[in-house]
């Protein structure tokens, strides 16, 4: 059996949402009309940046008009925009998370992305970062490779838990000796299948739910990555505190 690393993608490996930065190029090119940036996403993003938001609302309301801006395009028409995006924005990532895919390849480990991003982008970044294997949300398309607007979500715990499953049905891995790297409750199920879990930069929300569980906390590792700083706390350690 085997050791692997499972790897959420946006604020664990990379520093935005890859469906924003793809969604910014859309705009930028006018597949997506600017108007729905200006009407529905604005005040939302600038609420957000500014702290007095929430991050999860502007990314339900960014994904619910993403959804329909992709539909009935062909998927080989955003190729160029997909390419960009990875490109420009492939390598804008936490030092920490970077070095340790780096480190679990080196020591053999299998090493997967499971993102709630669009697969196409997703399938990108795995190939870049030359990982086994990846699961992400399926944007489904019709046999003219146009989007149909049907989505398979990869962005609940319970769609990480799956996929999860479905990768250790197809490779020999021991869980028990296996990391998981995320930062949001969704990556929940991730940490909580490994022996040794990881929470980079996590929201105040993931933090409270992994307190909540006991023997998960005492295997959690908090890694938080500010400037060229990285610092570690355990999850049961008394002065991680919220005002």
């Amino acid at each position: 059996m085997g050791i692997a690393a499972f790897f959420d993608i946006d604020g664990t490996l990379c520093r935005n949402a890859l469906m924003i930065e793809h969604f910014k190029k859309m705009v930028k090119y006018e597949v997506v009309d600017p108007i729905y940036w200006h009407t529905q996403l604005k005040d939302k993003y600038k609420e957000w940046r500014k702290r007095t938001g929430d991050y999860e609302d502007y990314m339900l309301d960014l994904a619910d008009i993403y959804v329909s801006a992709l539909s009935n395009n062909k998927r080989s028409d955003l190729e160029f925009i997909t390419k960009q995006v990875v490109n420009l924005h492939g390598d804008v990532v936490y030092k920490y998370t970077r070095d340790q895919i780096y480190a679990h390849k080196n020591m053999g480990h299998k090493v997967f992305f499971i993102s709630g991003s669009p697969d196409f982008l997703v399938e990108k970044m795995a190939k870049k970062y030359k990982v086994t294997d990846y699961r992400a949300s399926k944007y489904e398309v019709d046999k003219n490779g146009v989007f149909t607007g049907n989505v398979i979500p990869m962005w609940a715990s319970i769609h990480k838990k799956g996929a999860i499953k479905e990768l250790t049905d197809k490779y020999p891995i021991d869980l028990s000796k296996s990391y998981a790297y995320g930062d949001t409750h969704g990556d929940m199920s991730m940490l909580q299948s490994v022996g040794n879990p990881i929470a980079i930069n996590p929201t105040k929300e993931f933090i409270e739910y992994i307190k909540k569980d006991q023997e998960l906390a005492e295997r959690t590792k908090i890694v938080v990555e500010r400037k060229d700083v990285i610092y570690k706390f355990s999850a049961t350690m008394d002065c991680i505190q919220f005002d």
